[in-house]
This record gives structure tokens, sequence and C-alpha cells, in this order.
């Protein structure tokens, strides 16, 4: 999820875990343990693919994490030597503020490796987008109320635990939502007579009404979108090309497996002028994704490995407006740029 969520999240979780007994302290330390995890951004990878596949892996392991968790409360209690006697109740603290961060993460679609390095299979739920405002706008107003209120009256104590108690139930609702629409979506496949490879159901951006079907078949790719608000409606899908020839001669580049190891299969190949590209279709919408890479050049007679580098794609914000009014109108099912 987007670093803020993250802070108000740990920050909701300090307030529940301690807040009655340290103060504001709670809540501070809350969000700090909620915001660290994602600091791995700023470590010095190798090359654009080891910085995409090894983000939320060690960083978000919960054995690293429980590893850490001394140290945190160590130096907590040196800054405040007055808590020691709550010496139990921040080491809840700080591991619960951890834990939620790494959970959240994997309710999304990017992959989070809960177990490194033991077991380091990319945990992905993807029912919920990065950024949901359903999720986060409770915990906000969980968070602000413990903040503002009175801390010598229960009222903001029991903002931020029904902030909490939503923005759970919101999770579960996602789960509940993705089940009924891979019914819908294996039933659309049947009647169309498309044999898939592999289905992934994912929320469109900045909701669970609205969901993205990527399936994936031998000869390229299919997209569809399926609204809550469809009911019995048949799902619409386009079919891509991936041209998967051009990893001829390049398929044991480390990166190139890499790649189709994190994106579980789910990853296009095209040509750009000479280079060769592996998109992970997972993050965005036919055609514009967040994740495009250069793994190879074309040269007479196969592909070649190539200095690995990622290639912007182009926003296509304009997709955002056709997405809202898809929400609501069920015959607005094509996107230009279908193969």
């Amino acid at each position: 999820m987007d670093s803020v969520t993250q802070l108000l999240l740990g920050a909701a979780v300090g307030e529940a875990t301690l807040g009655r007994r340290v103060g504001r302290r709670a809540m501070a330390w809350g969000a700090a343990c909620g915001t660290l995890p994602d600091l791995d951004v700023f470590a010095p990878y190798a090359d654009a693919v080891a910085a995409f596949t090894y983000h939320r892996s060690f960083s978000h392991s919960l054995l690293v994490l429980a590893a850490l968790t001394p140290l945190v409360v160590w130096l907590i209690l040196k800054l405040h030597p007055q808590t020691r006697r709550h010496r139990r109740g921040w080491v809840t603290l700080v591991y619960l503020a951890f834990a939620t961060h790494v959970l959240l993460d994997s309710f999304t679609v990017y992959g989070t490796q809960i177990f490194w390095p033991v077991l380091t299979t990319p945990m992905t739920w993807s029912s919920i987008f990065i950024i949901d405002p359903l999720y986060t706008i409770p915990l906000l107003v969980g968070v602000l109320g413990a903040l503002v209120l009175s801390r010598q009256r229960p009222g903001g104590r029991r903002l931020n635990t029904a902030g909490l108690a939503i923005s759970t139930l919101y999770l579960a609702w996602s789960i509940g939502a993705k089940v009924y629409v891979h019914e819908q979506a294996e039933a659309a496949l049947v009647s169309r007579d498309i044999a898939p490879e592999r289905v992934l159901i994912t929320p469109a951006p900045f909701t669970t009404v609205l969901w993205r079907i990527l399936v994936m078949a031998p000869d390229g790719y299919y997209e569809g979108y399926y609204s809550l608000l469809d009911g019995e409606r048949q799902i619409h899908f386009t079919r891509h090309v991936s041209e998967r020839q051009w990893l001829s001669g390049i398929e044991d580049y480390g990166p190139v497996r890499r790649l189709q190891w994190f994106t579980k299969g789910f990853y296009g190949v095209s040509r750009l002028g000479d280079d060769v590209l592996i998109t992970d279709l997972r993050m965005g919408l036919e055609p514009h994704y967040v994740f495009r890479f250069r793994v190879g050049e074309v040269r007479n007679p196969h592909s070649v490995r190539a200095p690995v580098g990622r290639v912007p794609s182009p926003r296509g914000y304009d997709r955002l407006r056709w997405l809202w009014q898809r929400i609501w109108d069920a015959k607005a099912t094509r996107v230009s740029g279908a193969a």
C-alpha cells in the first residue's frame, strides 16, 4: 500500500496497543515502525530488475522483522526510560506495526516475500489496489480523533478502534468481492471457449467495485473488466499478442528468468525498435503498464542479452476517466490499444 496508508495503519495499531499507557508516544512509534519496511527502496541494487524484484523481500519478512523488534524496543526504551515497565507492550506494538504493514502489502498484487529467506515466494492476494480511499479514510479519521480529542476521555481511543475495525472489514469485503468476480470470470471463459493457462483477478485503481481480469493463454493474453453493478452481463475480453519469440536466445538470462518468476507468469514480451521488452501485466491496463524492462536486443539471427533498464510507459490518465465510466456502464467495454 502507499506510504501514507502504512503510516496511518502503524499509528492506529500503536494507539490501540499502548496508547492508554504511554500516550501519544505509542502513536508516533507505531507510525515510524509502519513506515520502516518501505525504506528498502533506498537500498543499492545491481539493476532495475533487481530493485523491482527484491523490493518487499528482506525488509518485509516476518522473520527478519521479528529479529529486528528487540533492537527497536531497546532504542525506544533508551529514548523513553520512564516507560520501561511497559517493555512487553512495546514489543507487541513494534511487531504488530511491522506485521500489519507486511500483511497489508500482501493484499496488493505486487508481491510480498513475507517468509524470506526461508520461502521467497511473493504472496499476492490482490484484493485491494495500492491506493484505496475507502480503506485509508477510516484510519485517518480514527488517528485524527485520537490526536485531537482529550486523552482523559475514551472518545479518541474508541474512534481509533472503530477506524481499524472498519478498515479490516473492508479488507474482508475485498476478498469476498474477488471470489465472486472469479466465479463470473470462469463462467465467461467457458462460454467464450477460452482455455486459460492462468487467470488473475485484480481491483481497478481506487475501488473494489470494478475488477480487471487478466487471462494468460498460449497465443497471448486476454483482458476483461467486470463491475459488481454488471449483474449477469457477459464479460467482454479483448485479446492481445505477446511476442515471446523475441526471448529466443536469452531464455536463461538472469533478469529474464527472475521477471518470469516474480510476475508468476503474467508477463508480456514485445519489441521496441531493437530492444526486447518484458512487461509486468499485473500492474496497469492495456497498453499502459507501470513496469517494463529492456532485457535484450534483436540481432540476426536471435535476440541477445542487453544491459537491463526500465522503460517508461505513458501514464494514460485518460484511462482513469474510462474506468470510472466502466463502473456504471457495462457497455463501456473497449479500451484503445487492443490487438
